[in-house]
């Protein structure tokens, strides 16, 4: 293998796994949204619960 083949290879690979980092980069951020959006969620049905059962007991 000449130096410039090697050097094309390096440049291909290199330029391959970074994409592939790129995507899993932006694949975490959608996924830390999505992790914040149902944590939220969770919270309001939580705090919903909790004024039901206040209610019920208020009765």
């Amino acid at each position: 293998m000449n130096p410039q083949d090697f050097e094309a290879q390096y440049r291909e690979a290199m330029a391959e796994t970074l994409n592939d980092l790129q995507t899993a980069v932006l694949l975490l951020v959608q996924v830390q949204h999505k992790i914040s959006k149902i944590g939220s969620s969770m919270q309001h049905i939580s705090e919903q619960v909790e004024e039901f059962i206040a209610e019920q007991k208020a009765e």
